[in-house]
């Protein structure tokens, strides 16, 4: 091998002086002589479903005025599942906001015997309140018609619920949507033909697609019942497709529907609407599907 020259050696200190440099003082074991950055923090992502919102409408039919509840054939909006102040209640405004924050910061835009195509206008007014949670609970009056023939169709119903939700986006794009399922008819029927009086209520007009002739059990009376139940699943089906393609809105994964309505929880003068006892399961059940992180 040749013996190196001064000149050698002087561009091999330079090279190890450029590689040490780039190295830094890591390549010897020690900290960079550079500055060093810390990583910035990945910041948190928004949460989709806020489980505390600040205020609360609520749009719909009947169920959500307390219909019934508190008189014969008049709706009583204290008792209410979704914004009533009663205590026998706690609705679900006052379990989540409290109950003098329920007084200011919720409101009530449901209309008794209300349908899937009166949403849109019910849901403009609840959107220029800019709410933190607007609930939903509309569809029995959909079914509930003087023949099955006379009844929402399903396409309708769907239409008609997405244009809701698009009234509701336009004013207020995070407010959260609560949808309650559309309760089982068939067996508010089945639980209310044992009352005489309930079904001397159901002759004006109550549900006469399902409450029609409450005591026939022929085949003709059987198969109406029957289709009217399946368009009632057909609706709950057309809630939980429609609300699942929104980030903010959170169906309730038929937890109305399977509700066993008992005596207790019906109303002794129609014998089909929530009584103060089932408007307050109605308002437990939100609460916890509110509330619930998943």
């Amino acid at each position: 091998m040749r013996k190196q020259g001064p000149r050698s050696r002087a561009v091999v200190a330079v090279l190890t002086a450029a590689l040490l440099g780039v190295a830094g003082c890591d390549a010897v074991g020690g900290e960079s002589a550079g500055p060093t950055q810390k990583a910035k923090p990945s910041p948190k992502p928004t949460p989709a479903w806020d489980s505390s919102p600040a205020s609360i409408a609520a749009v719909g039919d009947s169920i959500t005025r307390g219909f019934d509840a508190c008189g014969v054939l008049k709706d009583c909006p204290d008792v209410s599942w979704a914004t009533g102040a009663s205590t026998r209640v706690d609705s679900l405004a006052v379990r989540l906001l409290g109950r003098a924050k329920a007084a200011e910061r919720s409101w009530n835009y449901a209309v008794s015997g209300a349908r899937m195509a009166d949403l849109s206008g019910q849901m403009a007014q609840a959107a220029a309140r800019t709410p933190g949670l607007v609930t939903v609970m509309v569809g029995a009056n959909d079914a509930c018609r003087d023949s099955t023939a006379a009844m929402t169709s399903v396409s309708e119903f769907r239409s008609g619920f997405e244009d809701a939700l698009s009234v509701l986006r336009e004013q207020a794009p995070k407010a959260q949507v609560y949808v309650a399922s559309v309760p089982n008819l068939k067996r508010l029927w089945s639980e209310g033909r044992t009352n005489p009086l309930g079904k001397q209520v159901w002759k004006l007009g109550v549900c006469p697609s399902m409450l029609g002739d409450a005591d026939a059990l022929d085949a003709a009376a059987t198969e109406r019942r029957d289709t009217v139940q399946e368009r009632v699943e057909a609706y709950n089906s057309v809630l939980k497709e429609v609300c699942a393609k929104d980030e903010h809105c959170r169906y309730d994964g038929g937890a109305v529907y399977d509700y066993r309505f008992g005596t207790d929880q019906l109303s002794h003068w129609d014998w089909f609407h929530p009584s103060v006892n089932g408007q307050a399961r109605l308002a437990e059940i939100a609460y916890r599907k509110v509330r619930s992180v998943t």
